[in-house]
């Protein structure tokens, strides 16, 4: 079994789902007492929230690839960033790395090909709906993305890190959700993506009329399968 290296923190709620997952999975693969070699590296995340320009963004993959260099010297055989935000300085922080980085969109745009499905809605915080570092992976699949207005990708930005990141779950804000996906579908979408680590906290496959990918889920399967040489 080869090692696990996470970088959490980010929040520190959907970190555990993340430990959870993989070592339930790898429990369930192997039976008996088998649990994950993970190395977790857990970040304040008061002091890593998302920067608002590109110095901030090239600080921030400076921060990332330090510890991510010292999760490798540790031993891991591999990287997850645990949060979806944090993928829009993956490739900066995978050039810094010999071991891979596990990209979050490129194993959801695997999981949603494997599916059919081909035009897909997005979720999560303003820079995953509106850059182009999650999109542009799912397009390589043929994959359209559609993404809600902008007033509602702003009302979802502000829920993440005003409400679920600090374990506040609202129903008005759950049917507000709700809401936005059914406008997705409405708009042709065949799925969604929960593309925040935290908005699968919130809402769950009988929330949706179409299929839900849950990016934590998806992540964490990924990498067990890397760690058991799943292929």
């Amino acid at each position: 079994m080869k090692t696990i290296g996470l970088i959490g923190g980010m929040s520190w709620l959907s970190t555990i789902d993340y430990y959870r997952i993989i070592n339930q999975q790898v429990n369930r693969r192997l039976g008996g007492s088998h649990s994950a070699k993970i190395f977790l590296y857990s970040v304040d995340f008061e002091e890593s929230k998302p920067p608002a320009d590109a110095e901030g963004w090239r600080i921030a993959t400076d921060f990332l690839s330090a510890i991510a260099n010292k999760l490798q010297t540790a031993g891991a055989e591999c990287l997850l960033l645990c949060a979806n935000t944090t993928h829009l300085v993956a490739d900066g922080v995978q050039q810094n790395l010999k071991i891979p980085l596990l990209h979050i969109a490129e194993a959801t745009a695997s999981v949603i090909k494997k599916q059919a499905v081909k035009k897909i809605g997005l979720l999560g915080t303003k820079f995953t709906m509106e850059r182009d570092f999650f999109k542009s992976k799912l397009s390589r699949q043929q994959i359209e993305t559609v993404i809600p207005n902008a007033e509602d990708r702003q009302f979802i930005h502000d829920s993440i890190f005003n409400e679920l990141g600090k374990e506040i779950f609202k129903p008005e804000t759950k049917n507000r959700y709700i809401s936005i996906i059914n406008n997705l579908v409405a708009q042709g979408a065949e799925g969604i993506i929960l593309g925040c680590t935290e908005i699968p906290l919130l809402i769950k496959q009988e929330d949706s009329p179409v299929p839900v990918f849950d990016t934590t889920l998806i992540h964490a399967t990924a990498a067990v399968d890397f760690a058991l040489d799943v292929a």
